[in-house]
């Protein structure tokens, strides 16, 4: 039985959890359902950029990585990228999507897709992106290190 809004009742609306093309959480990345994202037929070309964990860092042998993040804040800062690419780049779609938590040797941080008529474009476009994913979206990186 549904519940009964009764007159002095407070009803909030919250809007849906945001994700689609600009996502971030703990789950690992799916790079399949990122390109998707991005599919159109108009497309001749889906650049892509996966950042990974890597073993070594400064000199030091690096374990794993762990990501903390503003969720909604960052989904934010990644959909004005993904609109300000667009703009500069003659690009069809956009798609971002980071990890946060712990993220092993190997594993996917970061996937970007650009999708476009044409390759370079698509390819300008997503290294903008992650260049200023870097530099803006607020996702804290900490690496952990063999030997602490």
């Amino acid at each position: 039985m549904l519940p009964i809004v009764a007159p002095g009742d407070e009803v909030a609306v919250i809007p849906p959890v945001s994700g689609g093309a600009f996502t971030i959480g703990a789950a690992p990345l799916d790079l399949a359902a990122v390109v998707a994202a991005v599919a159109d037929p108009a497309a001749g070309a889906v650049a892509t950029f996966i950042g990974t964990t890597r073993t070594q860092s400064r000199g030091r042998t690096v374990v794993h990585l762990e990501y903390d993040a503003y969720p909604e804040m960052a989904e934010a800062e990644m959909a004005r990228i993904g609109e300000a690419v667009k703009a500069r780049h003659d690009v069809l779609h956009v798609a971002i999507a980071h990890r946060t938590g712990h993220v092993p040797i190997g594993e996917a941080s970061v996937i970007i897709a650009v999708s476009a008529a044409h390759r370079g474009p698509a390819m300008d476009a997503c290294r903008e992106a992650i260049d200023t994913l870097k530099q803006t979206v607020p996702v804290w990186k900490k690496e952990v290190f063999e030997g602490g």
